[in-house]
């Protein structure tokens, strides 16, 4: 009986139909899974582009100062202050959000090197570059104070209120005043070196100054004052007078000090009457006590004073000092060049706080013997 014969392909055409199968399967399975991951890229992509352009938005507000709250505040940049100390007080006052970027935006645009001690206005409106801009040295941002330099004081007193509201510090002050060549006419005659040689032209009034301010600009803007104040007409007087115009502000600074300004052109017509007649009694010494002052730096004369050894003492020294011991203001400049005409030899300073003028010494000898702040 024959056997029945199986094809010997059956198995092989099984298996290769399987493979098939699978082979199938598995890039269907492949397309899909790339479909998936093109997806999830694209998802990816667009989040970190949405993302980004957030950052950037945000980033963008705060470098061009966009929807911030309005404020303004002062702020003050000290020498000793670093650019992240400066960025930190910004910070802290709202005007920036993002110190790291406000650094390096200075760093990029050269902005860093621009800024420089003073005190500054600046409000939330001001983008970085403006921020940077107004706390540069010619910024208008610039904080103002008004000063009144009072009638009476010396260089000295004027530089240390300076100082004291941050305009300049007394060393720039007094450099200043000492090596830089002012170029007015009333000063070509004085030499450089000694900041006293101001002395008499700082003229006393109230100024605006930045803070800082350049000390060489402040003391100028002093000086213009004085400069204006002196017109043609004083500057004739001056002339007509026979005196130099420092000499003319010595005999007016005299005055300022000797008095509160009730009896300016008496005080002068002394100061002239001693001047002029040397043979008087007075033998020429001017023996003014706010002279002492000037010498002892301000405190009350004592008889010890007198015996101070400068041309600036009028006990020791006759006639003028070699230079004005305070800065005059205009009426005392005016009484210098136009005293009263009197006989007046003395005065003194009586309990009630005014003057008394005597023509001779033993007349203001017994006015003394009556006074209690004299026994």
């Amino acid at each position: 009986m024959a056997q029945e014969r199986r094809s010997p392909r059956a198995p092989s055409d099984h298996s290769e139909n399987g493979q098939s199968s699978r082979s199938s399967g598995r890039r269907r399975h492949s397309r899909s899974f790339s479909a998936s991951s093109g997806v999830l890229y694209a998802v990816a992509v667009i989040g970190v582009s949405i993302l980004l352009a957030c950052v950037c938005w945000i980033a963008a507000n705060d470098v061009l100062a966009l929807n911030k709250p309005e404020k303004e505040v002062t702020i003050t940049v000290d020498k000793e202050d670093s650019f992240n100390q400066v960025a930190d007080r910004l910070k802290k006052e709202g005007l920036i959000e993002y110190k790291g970027l406000f650094k390096l935006f200075a760093s990029v645009t050269g902005g860093k090197a621009k800024v420089s001690p003073g005190t500054y206005t600046l409000n939330t409106d001001m983008d970085y570059r403006a921020l940077l801009s107004g706390m540069s040295v010619n910024s208008s941002t610039k904080a103002e104070i008004t000063i009144t330099i009072p009638e009476g004081y010396t260089v000295t007193q004027i530089f240390q209120l300076l100082e004291d509201n941050k305009v300049a510090t007394v060393e720039e002050l007094t450099q200043a005043a000492a090596e830089h060549d002012y170029a007015f006419s009333f000063l070509q005659d004085i030499p450089l070196g000694d900041a006293e040689r101001l002395e008499g032209f700082l003229y006393p009034d109230t100024y605006q100054f930045n803070t800082p301010h350049n000390a060489v600009y402040a003391i100028n803007k002093m000086l213009v004052n004085f400069d204006e104040k002196y017109t043609d007409d004083l500057r004739q007087k001056v002339t007509d007078s026979g005196y130099s115009i420092r000499e003319i502000l010595t005999i007016a600074s005299l005055v300022e000090r000797e008095t509160d300004g009730t009896d300016r052109g008496k005080i002068a017509s002394v100061i002239y009457n001693r001047l002029n007649n040397p043979s008087s009694g007075t033998m020429g010494y001017l023996q003014i006590d706010a002279t002492l002052a000037f010498l002892n730096g301000g405190k009350v004369p004592t008889e010890a004073d007198k015996a101070i050894d400068s041309p600036y003492n009028t006990y020791l020294y006759k006639g003028l000092p070699p230079a004005p011991i305070a800065n005059p203001g205009l009426d005392a400049i005016k009484a210098a060049l136009d005293p009263e005409k009197t006989g007046y030899f003395y005065y003194a300073l009586g309990d009630d706080n005014t003057h008394s003028f005597f023509k001779t010494l033993d007349a203001q000898q017994r006015f003394l013997r009556t006074q209690t702040r004299y026994n």
